[in-house]
This record gives structure tokens, C-alpha cells and sequence, in this order.
């Protein structure tokens, strides 16, 4: 059985056939990135995998459990974190909230608990103090330290990626999405975003799928490549193999093949 597995996966807006019966097995701990070119409904996969959207058809299993027709907070729960093209994080709020707030899916004891059996030997104590050790691991382990306190709207673009990064490692994933993490960073953040994704896989025991369309980022870390087209799947394979397939530099080229 396979760690993760989209099955048959098909999406049709109004009579424009997003993604068309898509299907891939993700093993587990292995860094798995989808490409194509603009339009061609990588992001869309990811809608469907984490529940934003419903697919007219097929599954998505993580150790075999169908995940379609889970709302995005279920299926966090359910283990698949996400960041996201445009950052989804709250602007006015520092970095530390922002990563806390990650931590709410673990969150046991309810908000009237914690209000009236607050103290740091109650269970919302306890809770509070186990939270914060692990946010406080993800600030150092992406070297964060610096901004810790800081409101993220005073952040650059590429510290606020990595704020996001760190609040979907804060849900503790066990299959992490990451939507074009390397968007508006330059070249020395993607140099640094490479050694966190790997390190992400190691360190954190996560599998990751990417969407990504720097490509020398996908050939430099991915252990499988998914290519797609018009919704449809090109080629899968090891990140030499896409690259060299006559379909793939079609679609990113225009080329006759």
C-alpha cells in the first residue's frame, strides 16, 4: 500500500476539465514535486488534496485513508499541512502568534478550560508550555530568532515564506504541501529554502509534495517528478528523466516534438 496516493482524481469548472483523472503514489519521507506550466492545474491538485475543493471523481489516500470530502481543517488534522502561492499569514500579529497558532489543531483543552484552570501545573498549562518548546524549536530550526517578537507585516517577502513554512511544520504534518515556496525570495533565501526542504524531510520525518517552477530547485532536491499538462498527467520519473522527456520541453518550450 502506498504512503499517499491520488487516485483517479478529476476536477471540472464549469466545462473546462481542470485536472483529468490524475493519479500518483507519494512513498513515504521522500520529497515528490509536481510541475507544468502555468495553467496546467498543479494548484489545483493541492486544492483537491487538502480539501479546498471536492474532485467530481477519484480518491486521496494517506495510509489508506480516503481523504475526499474532508473540509481543510479535518484533513490538517488528518495530517497534510500546507502553505500557500500568496502567504495566508495574519499581518498584524508577530511571528511567534503566528506560529503558535499552528499548534491549535493539537490543542486539547478548550478555551472555558484554560480560562478557569489556568497555571502552569493545570492541563492548559502543561499544554501551553509543550506548544511554545515546539514552535520555539521550529524559530531556531529555520533561524527565525531574530523576528521572533517582530509583527510579520514588518517582514521581508521571503522571511513571511518562511514564517508560513514554519506555522504548517507547527501542525506536525506528516505529508507537508508547499505551493511555490521559493516565489519572491532571492537567490541566497532559495539557496537557504533547499537546505530546510531537505532537512525538512530528515529532520521532521515529513514527506513533501512540491509545486514548483524554479527548476533548478525541482532537479536539485526532488526524489520523483510529476509532470502535467492541461490537467493531464505527461510523465512521471526521476528528475532527469522528466527533464529530458520530448512532451515536458513541449510543454515548457512550445517545441515540436
Amino acid at each position: 500500500m502506498a504512503y499517499f496516493k491520488v487516485e483517479n482524481l478529476s476536477m471540472s469548472f464549469g466545462g473546462l476539465k481542470a485536472v483529468n483523472n490524475v493519479s500518483f503514489d507519494v512513498s513515504q519521507n521522500t520529497i515528490f514535486s509536481i510541475i507544468g506550466p502555468n495553467g496546467s492545474g498543479k494548484t489545483t491538485i493541492f486544492n483537491l488534496i487538502n480539501g479546498i475543493y471536492k474532485p467530481d471523481t477519484g480518491k486521496v489516500l494517506l495510509e489508506g485513508r480516503d481523504l475526499v470530502g474532508y473540509k481543510p481543517d479535518k484533513v490538517a488534522k488528518n495530517g497534510v499541512a500546507r502553505t500557500f502561492q500568496n502567504i495566508e499569514l495574519f499581518k498584524y500579529m508577530s511571528v511567534m502568534d503566528n506560529l503558535m497558532l499552528g499548534r491549535h489543531i493539537n490543542m486539547k483543552t478548550g478555551v472555558w478550560t484554560g480560562a478557569i484552570k489556568w497555571g502552569k501545573h493545570s492541563r492548559a498549562g502543561k499544554e501551553e508550555v509543550k506548544n511554545r518548546e515546539i514552535v520555539e524549536g521550529i524559530i531556531d530550526f529555520l533561524d527565525l530568532q531574530s523576528v521572533r517578537d517582530q509583527l510579520v507585516v514588518n517582514l521581508s517577502y521571503g522571511k513571511r515564506k518562511l514564517v508560513e513554512l514554519g506555522r504548517a511544520l507547527a501542525l506536525e504534518p506528516k505529508v507537508l504541501l508547499l505551493d511555490e515556496p521559493s516565489a519572491g525570495m532571492n537567490t541566497e533565501e532559495k539557496e537557504d529554502l533547499n537546505i530546510w526542504i531537505k532537512d525538512i524531510r530528515e529532520d521532521y520525518k515529513v514527506t513533501i509534495l512540491l509545486v514548483e517552477h524554479d527548476m533548478n530547485m525541482i532537479m536539485g532536491i526532488s526524489d520523483r517528478v510529476f509532470a502535467v499538462s492541461q490537467g493531464e498527467k505527461i510523465v512521471e520519473g526521476t528528475p532527469q528523466e522528466v527533464q529530458r522527456h520530448p512532451e515536458v520541453i513541449k510543454a515548457y518550450l512550445g517545441e515540436e516534438v
